[in-house]
């Protein structure tokens, strides 16, 4: 009786130990993803590229589209 009390208390121990570590670890997580988020912002991007001489376009992008032609049919190809 006394060893199954000890190997509970061991077991409500390594619980509580392995519950303390997730927390830590999930705190961890969230403040990466937030300091991962504020990196991304533009603001922060535009400030790191100013620094380096990198300064933003003044021409807006434009799209590109590219026309695929049809490909004839193998009996169009012959009567050309």
């Amino acid at each position: 009786m006394i060893a199954n009390t000890q190997r509970y208390e061991q077991k409500v121990f390594e619980i509580a130990k392995l519950n303390n570590e997730t927390k830590e670890l999930r705190s961890e997580f969230v403040d990466r993803r937030s300091e991962l988020m504020k990196l991304k912002m533009e603001s922060t991007i535009s400030d790191k590229m100013l620094e380096k001489q990198i300064f933003p376009s003044t021409v807006p992008p434009v799209k590109i589209e590219v026309k695929k032609e049809e490909e004839k049919s193998f009996f169009k190809r012959i009567w050309q």
